[in-house]
């Protein structure tokens, strides 16, 4: 049952983040079970779990639905982010080592690698991003800290936002993510904190501003290809 379970929750929550499911849609046991070939056992241990990330909610006698967040709730999402994300980039600048360092400074190759790309690969520069931030928040030795911290970005609309950015938007990121290493390096705590609030600002904007569009179609910036070579190698 637990694999059912993984399988429903990875699909179910594949949905949610890529915009298939949209929030607000109805999420039942009976009509999720047959759309996933599973029995209504997993399909409920699916929905609880999504449910305990902010990706689901569920009331009595009214089942499930995929979380609607408001312009409103999207707002203080980002305010909360960025003074937590803030907060663990200071505390991690004067306690990261050095093998903390040259891990962030390859992802931050990583991601400058996906930037120069065609076709970036967004899902990657996903996942690189969110391995970054993680990389902060351990240096930062803050459990409590941490723990707020997931309770915030485990949101759909959080999670997809590089879906949503144009190249510009993306090399943006890239110079934030160097410049959060050279604040490293240095032991700044408050460079550190300034680019780290700059950075979750520009992520807010670039939410807000598609917000009503599909993700990959932001309303200012349509979807173009990628300048190769746009972001200078690193030193």
């Amino acid at each position: 049952m637990d694999r059912a379970a993984d399988r429903v929750y990875e699909a179910l929550r594949a949905g949610i983040l890529d915009g298939s499911r949209r929030g607000g849609s109805r999420l039942t046991e009976t009509g999720l079970a047959e759309e996933l070939n599973a029995s209504r056992t997993p399909v409920r241990e699916a929905l609880r779990r999504l449910a305990a990330e902010g990706l689901v909610d569920t009331a009595p006698h009214k089942g499930a639905r995929v979380t609607d967040w408001t312009p409103h709730d999207l707002e203080e999402l980002y305010d909360l982010r960025s003074e937590l994300e803030a907060h663990a980039a200071e505390r991690a600048a004067t306690r990261v080592g050095e093998e903390d360092l040259v891990r962030l400074a390859g992802l931050a190759d990583q991601l400058e690698q996906q930037a120069r790309r065609a076709q970036p690969d967004l899902e990657a520069v996903a996942r690189i991003n969110a391995d970054f931030h993680d990389c902060i928040q351990a240096a930062a030795s803050s459990r409590r800290l941490a723990a707020v911290l997931r309770s915030v970005v485990r949101v759909p609309l959080v999670l997809s936002t590089y879906h949503r950015y144009s190249p510009e938007d993306l090399r943006r990121s890239c110079a934030h993510h160097r410049e959060l290493v050279q604040a490293f390096r240095a032991k700044d705590g408050r460079w550190a904190r300034a680019v780290m609030t700059a950075h979750i600002a520009a992520a807010k904007d670039v939410l807000m501003r598609t917000r009503e569009h599909p993700a990959g179609q932001p309303a200012e910036h349509p979807p173009t290809h990628f300048v190769p070579d746009s972001i200078p190698e690193p030193r």
